[in-house]
């Protein structure tokens, strides 16, 4: 296995080197063994023996352990600066097919930048992040990936005491918004340039050699991040804290917290209770991702004229839609476009915020559905019948006119509904159990998890709505 760092060799002043603290009589609890299949480890990397690897104890050749700095602005407000309180870039594992991955330690203790936290993590919300990236990966959405977590006999004051855990997560760059903000607001534009240089380099080599390669490479970010927050709206997802550091310039799912997939269909839905004004809510989350885009593009200004960066800002509502468009038409059974399709929907969504609908189950069970039938097995799962079969009578009508075969559609259908999501109540009851060393539960979701679009009879239970208490559970950042 290879190793190199290159925001250790090429970026001296954007981070602060240092080793990882070690937990007390840390224990490998759970991996991932299809990523570690695809990053070339075999088990025995996951014996006993090989702890160390995962809580931080033991170095790998060529890893160099650095803590990033960054900036932000949180909840609509910039907070100066912040950086990796917590998490450690270990290094990045050079791939036999050219790909470089970050592999970074979350919960390695203190550094320079954790403020007045302790630099840890707690088992529950380094369980959250591994099923919930391991989820959204499955479902086709871009996100950083959870390897390993590693559980610990050392105690974590949160809101209560809770066991301090170590997360290993995977991704193809941690690079930031925050990041060039920091440089920004610093007036270092020297930096700002070396750091979109980096990126292009790294990242976007295609366009090292473009006259206009900056415009092309925020005109990316942008569209990146459009189709980013489509995929987050169309399987219900809510992010929870989309502050700028913790924005992905590669367009992927970071920094997992208070987030939730929705269980009632409610468009204002906040899944993270110190969101006092819902700035973070599930309907606000694609005006805050082009509000997040004017502060990096901001951040930018000495790199681009002011037209330039209205012209990629202007990619942004074209692409959402246009990723939206296609998923929710898919999710509808519709192969082909027509006017009349956006009032179809509507029309459904607005059925489902009247009468609190389930989201993934409503969706999945329309996908049951047979266009000869007069009326749909999801009849009786609303109250006013009377409305839903008006809506049902119009889209049963639009199905018609594409003349496909019920299995072709009802295939095509649920590979856009998921059977299976993670919702709060079933990460609850993984965590609860895994803080007891029984890992039954969490071994059994994440392997539902992977399988997220198929019909498992073992997994049924795994696919049913949330119970009345499971709607109730509250998480906040605290982490």
């Amino acid at each position: 296995m290879q190793f190199t760092n290159t925001w250790y060799q090429q970026l001296a002043g954007f981070y602060t080197a240092l080793q990882p603290t070690p937990l007390k009589n840390p224990r490998l609890l759970f991996h991932s063994a299809e990523l570690a299949r695809e990053l070339g480890l075999d088990e025995s990397w996951f014996a006993p023996e090989k702890a160390g690897i995962w809580s931080g104890d033991t170095l790998l050749p060529g890893m160099q352990p650095l803590a990033q700095v960054y900036s932000g602005h949180q909840f609509g407000v910039w907070a100066g600066q912040l950086g990796d309180g917590r998490g450690l870039l270990l290094g990045e594992q050079q791939l036999p097919d050219g790909r470089k991955m970050d592999w970074h330690l979350k919960g390695a203790g203190l550094t320079p930048y954790s403020r007045m936290g302790d630099g840890r993590a707690v088992l529950r919300s380094s369980l959250r992040e591994f099923l919930a990236s391991e989820a959204m990966h499955h479902l086709g959405i871009p996100t950083s990936r959870a390897l390993t977590v590693v559980t610990s006999d050392e105690p974590v004051y949160r809101e209560t005491t809770e066991r301090g855990a170590m997360l290993l997560r995977v991704a193809e760059s941690h690079l930031r918004f925050g990041h060039f903000e920091h440089f920004f607001y610093a007036q270092q534009p020297e930096k700002v340039r070396q750091l979109a240089d980096y990126a292009i380099e790294h990242h976007w080599p295609a366009l090292k050699s473009e006259p206009q390669r900056y415009l092309l490479w925020f005109s990316d970010v942008v569209k990146r991040t459009a189709r980013l927050i489509a995929h987050w709206q169309s399987v219900g997802f809510a992010h929870g804290v989309m502050n700028t550091d913790n924005m992905s310039i590669l367009g992927l799912t970071l920094d997992y917290g208070p987030f939730g997939f929705l269980d009632d269909y409610q468009p204002d839905f906040i899944c993270n209770h110190s969101d006092y004004q819902g700035r973070y809510s599930f309907d606000n989350q694609p005006v805050v991702g082009l509000w997040n885009l004017n502060r990096l593009a901001h951040s930018l200004s000495g790199l681009m004229t002011a037209d330039q960066l209205k012209q990629a800002l202007a990619d942004y509502e074209p692409e959402l839609m246009r990723c939206w468009g296609e998923r929710m038409r898919a999710k509808l059974g519709l192969m082909t476009k027509d006017q009349h399709d956006n009032d179809i929907l509507t029309g459904l969504l607005a059925l489902m915020t009247k009468e609190g609908s389930d989201y993934s189950w409503t969706f999945r069970q329309l996908s049951l559905t047979e266009q000869q039938q007069t009326t749909s097995p999801l009849r009786d799962e609303f109250i006013d019948r009377e409305a839903f079969d008006s809506w049902y009578n119009i889209w049963r009508q639009r199905l018609l006119e594409e003349d496909r075969s019920d299995a072709d559609r009802q295939q095509q259908m649920k590979q856009a509904n998921p059977a299976v999501v993670l919702r709060n109540y079933l990460a609850q009851q993984a965590i609860e159990q895994a803080e007891k060393d029984d890992i039954s539960m969490l071994s059994r979701l994440h392997q539902a998890l992977s399988q997220p679009f198929d019909d498992v009879p073992a997994f049924a239970d795994l696919t049913q709505r949330a119970p009345d208490w499971g709607k109730k559970l509250e998480v906040s950042c605290s982490s």
